[in-house]
């Protein structure tokens, strides 16, 4: 199964429905629209990710937010360097315009506001990968990431 690895909190965010269009620089390719991929965890949480939590919080509505990313932690946002969840790939768009953080328009007619516009980067050219019939796993599986998009045998 095509599988992507991300960074948390991100992966927790698509994991917990909360997030369901993942931003990247480069194209799906198109054999794996229409198909279930696997969202993967990196091990590491990038210094983005722990600057990004406070807002994340926020946005999310959690109150009792402590400023740092170990309540995150404490709260199960891990783990980490496992596959939690599948999904399927129903489209793979062009960023074609933004808004100053107000809103993002895709090339198939989609506006994106809100949570959803802070939850990725939706600058000019980017692509929007937009997810459907997100699935966590009961259990998390171990597995070695990579970057880009690899292939996982679990």
């Amino acid at each position: 199964m095509k599988t992507i690895t991300l960074w948390q909190p991100w992966a927790l965010l698509i994991t917990k429905g909360d997030k369901k269009i993942e931003t990247r620089s480069w194209k799906a390719p198109k054999e794996l629209i229409g198909k279930r991929m696997a969202i993967h965890v990196a091990k590491k949480m990038p210094i983005l990710g722990k600057k990004m939590c406070r807002v994340f919080a926020r946005l999310l509505g959690i109150k009792d937010y402590t400023g740092s990313w170990f309540y995150y932690l404490e709260r199960g946002v891990g783990p980490f360097g496992r596959v939690v969840a599948t999904a399927k790939l129903v489209a793979c768009v062009r960023v074609i315009g933004n808004t100053d953080d107000e809103q993002a328009d895709l090339e198939n007619g989609m506006t994106v506001k809100g949570n959803e516009l802070a939850f990725g980067d939706y600058s000019l050219g980017r692509y929007a990968w937009i997810l459907e019939d997100i699935q966590p796993l009961e259990e998390p599986i171990p597995a070695k990431g990579m970057q880009k998009l690899w292939n996982w045998e679990g």
